[in-house]
Order: C-alpha cells, then structure tokens, then sequence
C-alpha cells in the first residue's frame, strides 16, 4: 500500500456538489424561482444525459447544450450562457467535503497527487484556486479537454502520460462512483479506493481493492504506509 501517486476524482470525492442549490442561484440571477419539482424535471433530461456522456455517446458539448435547451428558450438566451452560469454558481458555492484540506494538506509533500474528473474545464481551476487546492495537484485531467470520459481507459492512459507513466502499481484512485471512477481505475489496471459515504452495495463487475466511509477513513487508512 505504498502509493507513490494518489488520483482523486472532484465532485462528491473532494468537494461537495449540490446541484439544486447551484441551480437554485444560477436561476435567481435571472430572476428565475427554481423549485425542487424544477429540478426534478431537470434531472429527468440530465441524469441520462450524463450516462451517454460517460459511455461516450455524446459529447460533453452536447451535455452541456441539451440539459439546458428547455430552460434557454423560455428565457430567451443561449445553452451557453445558461452552462456558464451555472458553473460559476457551482463556483461560487463550492465548500471541500469533510476531511479533504487535512488529508490533502498531509498528502501534499509525501506523494504525487493528481485529479481525473468528467466535470467541466470552467469550473475546474476555479473552485481548486479557491479552496486553495491548486498547489496541491501536479496533475489535473478533464474529461471535457480530452474527449473521453471516465470509466473509458483513455482518460486514464492519458493521465499516466502526463504523469511520466509511473509504474500502476504505485498509483491509487480514489473516487465516489462505483462506476466511472471504481471501474474505470479497474479497467486501466491500477488501484482503487471506494469512497462508499452511502454504505451502498459493490455493483456487479466493480472491484475496489479498498472502501471507506469518509475522507477521514481514508487519511487513516493511508497514515500508516506513507512517511
């Protein structure tokens, strides 16, 4: 378990992402009351979007266009502006999750660390300068820049290439979604740790080599192997 490269993935990994909330104060800026039956009809076009996006059916510009396409034309401006605004709200309301400054603060100066997300390149550097992360990541690979998302190979091989290609098995990937971030590390045959908040059930075909309940869970379950 002596890990010489940690990868994270971003949202719900090391920062919190409230998505109705963001909503909620990208609409107020248009002076738009967005309910939770709003965000509900929101979900019901953009949860399946976000499937074919990581299978790689759709692009992440078509993502981006298509959740927002209804909403655009009652308010008279483009998918664009309404993406756009969107990010910054998520910017602007961006806390890390519980446990992620002292573990990435112990992490720092011990192992390499690096972050693989399918979240969007506009939100990205900005919420990392914020919480005062930037300094902390020597890699940052966004599925949007490299046109495949995770759980694809790809987004990992592209990843090692940036990162020297170091040996796999000096690398962990620690991640929420079974799928894309468990998956995806299994597939690119590296390390992966579950961060299983839910105590929800390993899917079929998913094979974390470790779970663990919080980011605190994790910080302990490294200290110990990492001087």
């Amino acid at each position: 378990m002596n890990f010489k490269w940690i990868l994270f993935d971003a949202d719900e990994t090391l920062f919190h992402f409230d998505a109705f909330k963001g909503l909620e104060l990208m609409f107020s800026r248009f002076d738009v009351n967005f309910t939770q039956d709003d965000f509900a009809e929101y979900q019901l076009v953009n949860k399946p979007l976000w499937v074919d996006y990581q299978d790689g059916k759709i692009s992440a510009q078509t993502l981006q266009h298509t959740r927002f396409k209804s909403w655009a034309e009652k308010l008279d401006v483009t998918t664009q502006t309404l993406n756009s605004a969107f990010l910054n709200a998520m910017a602007d309301i961006c806390q890390p999750l519980p446990g992620a400054k002292e573990l990435l603060d112990f992490l720092k100066d011990k192992v390499q660390l690096g972050i693989i997300t399918n979240g969007f390149t506009e939100l990205q550097q900005v919420r990392l300068e914020r919480t005062g992360f930037a300094d902390h990541f020597s890699t940052l690979v966004i599925s949007e820049q490299v046109g495949v998302a995770k759980p694809d190979p790809a987004i990992f091989h592209h990843a090692f290439e940036q990162m020297g290609h170091p040996d796999k098995s000096d690398i962990l990937m620690v991640g929420d979604n079974p799928h894309s971030d468990i998956l995806g590390g299994n597939n690119a045959g590296i390390s992966t740790c579950w961060l299983n908040a839910k105590q929800e059930t390993v899917p079929d075909g998913v094979k974390p080599c470790y779970q663990v309940n919080s980011l605190s869970e994790l910080h302990s379950l490294l200290a110990p192997h990492i001087k």
